[in-house]
């Protein structure tokens, strides 16, 4: 049996008539009754978990889903687990649930881009897919995946891409795990391998016991000027993930406020802008990679901004020694 959990997104609204703008609307069971076929691929259970759209979730809501999430997989009864989401962050749940779960079973993200208003609406094509996907004995040990457009998509890599296609999803630096062809699961790469750490004072099913979310994210911009920087730490975080440009660079501007950071014990991750390749210390003029592995900022390889910032909430909700979550991240990015 397979787990349907329902969090919101796209594929739960449609058009208000009063304002032609898309809204949540469809309970789990009115969603599960327009894919009549869901149950020939296995049995279910749905839970109506929230109706959120995407940009309410919040990290403290992703680590909801995730406690919720562990004890559906902790059942022996289920084999796999679909989680339905709204599109706008949904690489960022798929992320934090892949790094924070332990079970091997299957648990699949999916999403809509349109809605049931929509004469285009791919919901059901992209429910039925994603619970093949879970059902499937071969989905095992591949971690957390979105599956959209009949794609199957690794979290660790899965971008959105696209504002409004069908086909906004994809890993553009390796391309998908596999496919989902007329019904059949099919993979073509191995699984990621998974973290290697865990807390041992975690629930069931989760290898921390809790997520620091005094975390910040800003992008680097062409003329900017130091305060941004300085502003975020004297707010009291604890991590900042940096968007910068190209190979992992900076403006020049920032960087004697993210060495003065790192030095009172901050956590610096410096990714790119770019939608794929990954950041190195190639450029050794001030504000390059180079300069910035120096002074100590981890450099985060191909995670997105969005991600490296989820991932220094668990290692920090991890331990508390800076040391000790610098080197958690500098694993699971080297992973």
């Amino acid at each position: 049996m397979i787990g349907l959990l329902f969090t919101g997104g796209t594929i739960s609204m449609r058009l208000d008539p009063v304002t032609g703008g898309a809204v949540p609307a469809l309970s789990a069971q009115e969603i599960v009754a327009q894919v009549p076929g869901i149950r020939s691929v296995d049995a279910i259970e749905v839970e109506d978990f929230s109706r959120l759209p995407g940009p309410h979730v919040t990290p403290d809501q992703m680590w909801r889903l995730a406690r919720r999430a562990a004890s559906w997989l902790d059942r022996p009864d289920i084999d796999g687990l679909v989680i339905t989401h709204g599109t706008d962050t949904i690489e960022e749940s798929a992320y934090l649930l892949d790094l924070v779960l332990t079970s091997d079973k299957p648990v699949v993200l999916v999403g809509a881009m349109r809605t049931i208003s929509d004469p285009s609406w791919d919901g059901p094509g992209n429910l039925i897919a994603a619970a093949r996907v879970a059902a499937a004995p071969a989905s095992r040990g591949y971690g957390v995946l979105v599956v959209m457009d009949e794609q199957i998509l690794a979290a660790r890599e899965v971008r959105k891409m696209h504002t409004e296609s069908s086909g906004s999803f994809g890993t553009p630096e390796f391309g998908p795990l596999g496919v989902v062809d007329d019904g059949v699961v099919i993979f073509r790469r191995a699984p990621l391998p998974k973290p290697g750490w865990s807390d041992p004072q975690a629930e069931s099913g989760l290898r921390v016991s809790r997520l620091d979310t005094n975390v910040e994210l800003i992008q680097a911009y062409t003329g900017m000027h130091d305060r941004v920087v300085r502003r975020v730490f004297a707010d009291g975080v604890r991590g900042l993930a940096v968007i910068g440009f190209g190979r992992g660079n900076v403006p020049p501007v920032i960087v004697p406020a993210l060495a003065e950071a790192i030095q009172d014990g901050a956590i610096v991750t410096i990714s790119s802008r770019c939608i794929a390749g990954r950041v190195r210390p190639r450029y050794g003029y001030d504000g390059g990679g180079l300069r910035l592995a120096e002074i100590g900022a981890v450099l985060a390889g191909d995670l997105s901004g969005a991600k490296a910032r989820l991932l220094q909430m668990v290692a920090l909700g991890l331990t508390q020694d800076g040391a000790e979550a610098r080197t958690v991240i500098e694993t699971t990015i080297a992973g």
